[in-house]
């Protein structure tokens, strides 16, 4: 325990100079940081959603700059192919087969509006980020390791999109959404990109280190208390069961499954280790919860129709 402990006192640590340097180029956006740094220590894919201009790209390449981690950016368009993602066989002067990769090989992907592509291309993506492995031609070809598709989506324009599928929404561990900056923030932003000044940021981690850490995180105790009240707040998002909240069965067609109540304990192991704790309480649970849950709604018309939005039912359910 007490080794334990020191590691979760050296992984605090790292938190910190990990922030420092993220914090070198980018402005504000704690939430958003907090919440990238969480799921990357979980193994876990993140859906970012923002209007255009808030920095997205620019922090994913930061971190995985600072994280030591091979980086791709695939821009989702309507005429992208799924071999323009995962590769494919090219017939050599031999008359042989072998295998080009895609740009989905490498530890960090960045999906840039995924919504854009249609859902052949989607699908794609599946097998990637669930068993971080691709098939092509019956051949099985392993992803690097840490592996983490972190995917864009603009919330605005909706013409000519294709919605993700529930099942596909339901493999991205956090959905987070990225907000305007404040203005004292918005200044700093404009003195920060305008002029010549350069920042370079220092890598804290590599590859190795997260795989231990990620150990590390799983390994964070947590009492039958938290597992009860985290299945019971589960189960409230359930419209017309037997546990479900009053406000699930009037606002929701649909509520969480059981892979929503894996990704709270685990996401609240980590935001626990990142502000120095080595056990989880609900606070933890709480903190992480609309990152978590967000996307594991389906609102139904009348929720639609009287503007309310999944983070209200969120809270209400978690008083």
């Amino acid at each position: 325990m007490i080794n334990a402990t020191e590691k979760a006192q050296e992984f605090t640590l790292k938190i910190a100079q990990l922030k420092a340097e993220i914090g070198k180029i980018i402005v504000g956006q704690n939430e958003v940081v907090d919440a990238l740094i969480n799921a990357v220590f979980c193994h876990g894919h993140v859906l970012l959603v923002g209007v255009p201009g808030l920095a997205k790209t620019l922090l994913v390449k930061t971190l995985s700059q600072i994280l030591d981690l091979s980086f791709n950016r695939i821009q989702f368009t309507p005429d992208l192919m799924p071999s323009d993602i995962i590769g494919s066989e090219i017939l050599d002067d031999e008359r042989k087969f072998y295998f080009v990769k895609g740009p989905i090989f490498a530890n960090i992907i960045l999906a840039d509006e995924i919504n854009r592509t249609p859902p052949k291309t989607q699908a794609a993506l599946l097998e990637a980020m669930q068993e971080r492995q691709v098939t092509v031609a019956g051949n099985q070809y392993n992803l690097d390791q840490p592996f983490f598709v972190l995917a864009t989506q603009n919330p605005i324009e909706q013409e000519g999109t294709y919605p993700l599928p529930e099942a596909q929404l339901d493999r991205f561990m956090f959905q987070v959404i990225l907000d305007y900056p404040s203005y004292e923030e918005e200044v700093r932003i404009l003195k920060q990109t305008t002029g010549n000044n350069h920042s370079a940021v220092n890598s804290v981690l590599n590859a190795a280190d997260i795989q231990l850490y990620q150990e590390l995180v799983r390994e964070v105790p947590v009492t039958d208390y938290v597992y009860n009240q985290v299945v019971e707040l589960v189960q409230k998002t359930r419209p017309n069961a037997a546990a479900g909240h009053p406000l699930a069965t009037k606002y929701l067609s649909y509520g969480a499954g059981p892979r929503a109540g894996q990704n709270l304990i685990l996401a609240a192991k980590c935001h626990a280790l990142m502000n120095g704790k080595y056990n989880v309480d609900m606070e933890d649970i709480v903190a992480v919860s609309k990152w978590v849950l967000r996307h594991r709604f389906v609102r139904n018309f009348k929720a639609e129709a009287e503007g309310i939005s999944t983070d209200q039912i969120i809270a209400e359910i978690f008083k």
